[in-house]
This record gives structure tokens, C-alpha cells and sequence, in this order.
């Protein structure tokens, strides 16, 4: 199983390029990091984490270090992993004042 992200600016029409994000996973009180990347020149990051078992999940973008002007300086987006077997896409279209995300494929 795999864990890979898109994330797209719709403020401008274009993938997000060198924003910088954490995968991390529940570590008794707090959360462990797994990985840290940065989006490629499509917006991509296709090996945030290979081989993961199932349980809970967090991306947290880096929105605030890639937007000049934002309200959301962060996004935390919490996934729960069912099927290792399953590959895991987790997208995020951004905007300075808005952002959706959903299960891809």
C-alpha cells in the first residue's frame, strides 16, 4: 500500500510546485513523522509512504510557507488506512481562503 499526494493551486489554475508537507501517524499523546516532502513541478509527491499498515493518518501541508497571503497557514488533513493492499491518493485544491481534499485514486 501507498500514500501519494496532488496538490493544485485554484487560485492560479496550476499544481502547487515546492509545497512542502509531513505524513505522520498517532505516537501516544502526539504524532510520529514518516515523511517529509516537497510537491514536484506537477504538484505531486507519489512516494510519501510505501508499505504502511493499516490505522490513522496525517498530512499536514505547508500552506502558509507556499502562499504569500493565506488564511490558512496550515492544512491537516486525517485519513484512516483500511486496506494495506489499497493505494492511498489524498489530494488538496488550495486557494488563499479556501480548500477541499477527497479519496482519489
Amino acid at each position: 500500500m501507498t500514500i501519494s499526494t496532488h496538490v493544485l493551486n485554484a487560485s492560479t489554475g496550476q499544481p502547487a510546485a515546492g509545497l512542502e508537507l509531513a505524513l505522520s501517524q498517532p505516537d501516544g499523546d502526539g504524532w510520529r513523522e514518516l515523511s517529509r516532502r516537497a510537491t514536484d513541478q506537477d504538484g505531486r509527491v507519489r512516494d510519501l509512504a510505501g508499505d504502511v499498515a493499516p490505522g490513522i493518518y496525517r498530512i499536514v501541508f505547508q500552506t502558509g510557507a507556499y502562499l504569500a497571503e493565506t488564511f490558512y497557514p496550515e492544512v491537516v488533513v486525517v485519513f484512516r488506512v483500511t486496506d494495506p493492499a489499497a493505494h492511498h491518493h489524498v489530494p488538496l485544491l488550495l486557494s488563499p481562503y479556501a480548500y477541499s481534499t477527497y479519496r482519489g485514486s
